[in-house]
């Protein structure tokens, strides 16, 4: 349970900090380097999930890291709302953040297989707002191109 979860979180960092320049952000800029702090605590959380064993543990950390990236989003989404296009994106993945992180030290008595549920769950879900966001994004870029020649 702490090396998958911990890789999950690992990996989740290492994208949102890899990320931050495609999102239109410096990471010497305030959002950049909000952005990088969350970064940086989801790959620690996940260096400690890997290290140190325990559902407690599990549960305590992963919504630690969880919950503060998802308060991170729905910052980043309110404040630059209608000015940014991964604005609306944010709200939700804050929203699924913050559920995921809630939830988590509820399920410690079920074991690791529900906390791992749980955790998985959220990434789920996530992780198919961002691909469709992602398409979206790429979609609305080509009608753009596609206006721009014509």
């Amino acid at each position: 349970m702490g090396i998958a979860g911990g890789l999950y979180l690992l990996a989740t960092g290492a994208v949102l900090f890899w990320g931050i320049p495609p999102a239109g952000f410096r990471r010497d800029a305030q959002p950049g380097r909000i952005l990088s702090a969350a970064a940086s605590v989801l790959i620690g959380a996940g260096l400690t999930l890997m290290i140190l064993p325990g559902s407690l543990l599990f549960a305590v950390i992963a919504a630690l890291g969880i919950g503060l990236l998802a308060v991170v989003e729905l910052y980043l989404g309110l404040r630059f709302r209608g000015r940014h296009v991964l604005a609306r994106d944010w709200l939700t993945s804050g929203v699924i953040g913050l559920g995921t992180a809630i939830a988590l030290p509820f399920f410690v008595p079920l074991g690791p297989h529900a906390l791992l549920g749980v955790a998985g769950g959220g990434a789920i879900i996530s992780g198919v707002l961002w691909v469709l966001a992602g398409l979206s994004l790429r979609h609305d870029a080509l009608k753009g191109a596609e206006k721009a020649v014509n």
